[in-house]
């Protein structure tokens, strides 16, 4: 099981594994260590985009550890480097936080093109292999686009989908789809909701809106607010999670498209600056390519 997670994300990852390998000859690691070496490690880790703040405090890392433990060759420095990343990661180590009521509902934020209705159909085909009843609620009416495709990932993964016309206020679609998996018992309902940032006030008072509704059947839930946001767009995912932040309470953050990007080093500050769980990560078009996100097997991928 090991092996396939991190074969996967080994092939997700290359795009950033190929940046840090062309910008640094390091990552070979067949040489003895010099300032030379610590420049060419500091600018992969730029262009992978890591970060100005994260790449100082690694490099200011590794120099320190370098020298305190008498390392000489770039085997032991990589040794450091992974040893290094992964603390970093694993403050944002999570997982999804079911509660187990009838039905837990988790809420997806993001903004249109960041892969959100993709990754709510990847999420409900891995708990339907775990055997769970799943609800789809398609609460993006803004766009008729976004209602169609989530249709499809509903027949694609065999779970009931509760959907009004397009321009259909969110939350009534929220109440029908909360209120039906009651009725049934099924165990969780993943709502898909419109992303347009371009409104920020609009965008709080629908979300708060969208909350509330739901909290009128149990004040638990949602158990998860998950913020779904673009690997490919680097730092400026950022920007967009502390707007979603300031919009509603975050639970957890799944970043998507890293197989697309050589920019799968941002996971770091999105780590340090959000201080939000990272519970899943996107490495491929594939339904499984949808991965709870584990720091150890993360940075094993990206370094070999």
């Amino acid at each position: 099981m090991f092996k396939s997670v991190v074969d996967r994300l080994k092939k997700g990852l290359n795009k950033t594994k190929k940046q840090l390998s062309e910008s640094l000859s390091v990552l070979n690691f067949a040489r003895s260590i010099d300032e030379s070496l610590f420049e060419e490690v500091e600018f992969a880790l730029l262009k992978a985009d890591v970060g100005v703040e994260a790449t100082e405090e690694i490099i200011d890392f590794l120099k320190k550890e370098s020298k305190k433990r008498k390392i000489k060759d770039g085997e032991q420095l990589k040794q450091l480097l992974k040893e290094k990343l992964v603390e970093i990661l694993s403050c944002c180590r999570g997982q999804l936080n079911l509660i187990g009521e009838k039905p837990d509902v988790i809420l997806f934020l993001g903004i249109n093109g960041s892969g959100k209705t993709t990754t709510v159909g990847k999420l409900a085909a891995l708990l339907k292999r775990e055997g769970k009843s799943v609800v789809l609620a398609a609460a993006d009416t803004f766009r008729a686009a976004a209602i169609e495709q989530l249709e499809v990932w509903a027949d694609r993964v065999g779970a009931r989908i509760v959907k009004h016309q397009a321009g259909a206020d969110p939350a009534a679609v929220v109440y029908d789809a909360v209120n039906s998996a009651k009725a049934r018992g099924d165990d969780i309902v993943l709502v898909d909701t419109a992303g347009r940032l371009h409104t920020k006030e609009h965008l709080m008072k629908e979300l708060q809106k969208i909350k509330k509704t739901i909290q009128k059947f149990s004040p638990n839930q949602p158990c998860e607010t998950l913020l779904v946001l673009d690997g490919t767009i680097g730092q400026n995912s950022i920007k967009q999670a502390e707007v979603f932040k300031q919009a509603t309470d975050v639970t957890g953050i799944v970043i998507t498209k890293l197989d697309g990007t050589a920019k799968g080093g941002v996971l770091i500050p999105i780590c340090q600056k959000l201080k939000i769980p990272i519970k899943f990560i996107g490495v491929g078009e594939d339904i499984e390519d949808l991965q709870p996100f584990d720091p150890e097997n993360f940075v094993e991928a990206l370094l070999g």
